[in-house]
């Protein structure tokens, strides 16, 4: 056998293997513990998340030898068939290709033959919203008064687009994205028993990329993998990815610290000279923003587990000392603007060379003691009156208030 990919070779094959749907997992486990399992479900979600992989747990689930259990054993002949995709009492077809009515009129005649095993006969329709509506209302009465033993599992990703005469006739599950920090955990238990070395920041870099997919997370790490061998590094992730360098974001900061505009405007230049998408820089910006901001708070970025090695933490405390929490607030807003109308601009370049100058003449925030301080160790007014115009975080009735 060929080589198998990890997204194919690491796909769940019961509900525990299942990443960041506790809140489904565990509501299924017991409708088939308590024998609640309804004849219709519509399950929703992004792509990758587990919509496919968890109906064919179920199936398993209900059709095992040694069931209706939450845990199938994996080693029965049903199990194997529906593993497989050859067991007759399981099919799977895909809406987008079987949309017509005269594909749901075959359904509707398949749904009459019993189950061979004597118990289940589960039919999952991926990318059900396909369906035309003739489609759909052919479904309906099947649907709505299915044979016995008989359960109809629907995977989409739009939602709105099924009727709501089919809503109605369902128990309906939404898939939610899987965290990154949840993605990066499970990277690691499979890089582990793959035998590859990682760098936590790398495995990261994968999971925020993959932006809640299960299913993308695998692809990237395969691709990774396939450059970077047995060893995982933030750099060559970086690399692979086309995620800019943690040098150039350092470097940018420095040059907004020190107020030198020339540098800080060849940072734009550099991102586009070496290839990358300005959105992917000014989302890495905003990344490097949060890490300063946290690395102000103790024990903020090592809370997060997988986030970053205890050198980079140290680094990055470091950094942020050159900062105040309120001008990095106010940078984080600044990039965050320049992300959404990224969007929409013809003119890119300019905007984040706009956001750059923002940054670089932003004010420095100065609070209500160090006003004080200032009146108190006798400072002329020029010094007050700068320190005040800094001033972001009080209104300006409280400024007088204390002043006075």
């Amino acid at each position: 056998m060929g080589y198998l990919v990890f997204a194919r070779k690491w796909r769940p094959k019961t509900f525990d293997d299942v990443v960041g749907q506790e809140h489904i997992v565990n509501t299924l486990c017991r409708a088939i513990e308590k024998d609640r399992v309804a004849h219709a479900y519509i399950f929703t979600g992004t792509r990758g998340v587990g919509k496919t992989t968890t109906a064919r747990i179920l199936a398993r689930a209900l059709n095992c030898e040694k069931g209706p259990t939450p845990t199938p054993c994996g080693e029965c002949e049903a199990c194997k068939n529906i593993l497989s995709g050859s067991g007759f009492d399981v099919q799977e077809i895909d809406g987008a290709s079987n949309n017509r009515v005269e594909d749901i009129r075959k359904l509707r005649e398949d749904v009459g033959y019993t189950s061979m095993s004597g118990k289940h006969r589960i039919f999952v329709i991926d990318e059900v919203h396909m369906l035309t509506t003739s489609a759909f209302n052919a479904l309906l009465k099947t649907l709505e008064e299915p044979p016995p033993n008989v359960i109809f599992i629907f995977a989409t990703t739009e939602p709105h687009k099924i009727p709501a005469t089919i809503h109605s006739r369902c128990q309906r599950y939404d898939f939610r994205r899987v965290s990154a920090e949840q993605l990066a955990a499970h990277l690691a238990k499979i890089c582990t028993a793959e035998n590859i070395s990682f760098d936590k920041s790398a495995l990261m870099l994968v999971a925020r990329k993959a932006e809640g997919s299960v299913r993308d997370s695998l692809s990237l790490l395969d691709q990774v993998c396939s450059f970077c061998g047995d060893s995982l590094s933030e750099k060559e992730v970086r690399s692979v990815l086309g995620l800019v360098s943690t040098e150039i974001y350092r470097q940018l900061m420095k040059d907004i610290k020190e107020k030198n505009a020339g540098s800080a405007l060849e940072a734009v230049q550099k991102v586009l000279f070496d290839g990358y998408d300005l959105h992917e820089f000014v989302m890495g910006l905003q990344e490097h923003i949060r890490n300063l901001l946290f690395a102000r708070i103790p024990g903020a970025l090592k809370a997060r587990g997988l986030d970053l090695e205890d050198s980079e933490t140290a680094v990055f405390a470091g950094e942020s000392k050159e900062f105040a929490e309120s001008d990095l607030l106010r940078m984080a807003e600044i990039a965050k603007k320049c992300e959404y109308e990224l969007k929409w601009s013809a003119y890119p370049r300019f905007l984040a060379e706009v956001m750059v100058l923002k940054l670089l003449y932003l004010d420095s925030s100065a609070s209500i003691e160090q006003l004080l301080k200032l009146a108190a160790d006798g400072n002329d007014g020029t010094s007050l009156q700068s320190a005040a115009a800094g001033l972001a975080t009080s209104s300006d009735e409280d400024v007088k208030k204390k002043l006075n």
